[in-house]
């Protein structure tokens, strides 16, 4: 089974979960009617620099140095994405007294703010991001896309630490 699964298919297969994390999200968003909060447009950002990258992997093809600088890329897609979705999850777990206020609108702050404030504003999460607003067999969405980082690191981490080529 394993030697199925070569560096190319597991790229392959790494953009296709992206793709299929992607299409939940929009899912969730279109069909459910679930607006994205500023973490869950960042944590989409992830996802999406994960597929991109396992794409760009399958067409390049690389050898083993290559293999590991790609897989080292999407665990660190992959980490940062976990980072921001263990921010969400804090953020949702806190006592209604000490959850963030709601901030503007992310175009708002895009025309008014400087760019790196933005960013760390939007890092930071709002009260917002603390609404628990969906959830499947107990877990939240930041916490299922946790999970989903968690298993697209392990695939990337074995792309890092594979002995075939």
């Amino acid at each position: 089974m394993l030697e199925l699964l070569t560096p190319r298919r597991t790229f392959i297969a790494l953009f296709l979960a992206s793709i299929v994390g992607m299409g939940f999200a929009f899912w969730l968003q279109y069909y459910l009617g679930l607006a994205p909060c500023p973490l869950c447009m960042t944590q989409r950002a992830f996802v999406v620099l994960i597929g991109i990258t396992g794409l760009i992997a399958a067409l390049h093809n690389p050898g083993k140095t290559g293999q590991k600088i790609y897989g080292g890329l999407g665990l660190i897609f992959a980490a940062t994405g976990g980072a921001v979705a263990g921010r969400h999850i804090y953020l949702q777990n806190l006592p209604e007294d000490l959850v963030p206020a709601c901030g503007p609108p992310l175009e708002y702050m895009l025309d008014t703010l400087p760019f790196l404030e933005v960013i760390n504003t939007i890092l930071m999460g709002d009260g917002n991001c603390a609404d628990v607003v969906w959830t499947f067999m107990g877990l939240t969405i930041p916490e299922q896309t946790l999970l989903f980082f968690m298993a697209l690191g392990g695939a990337c981490i074995w792309q890092m630490l594979r002995k075939d080529a």
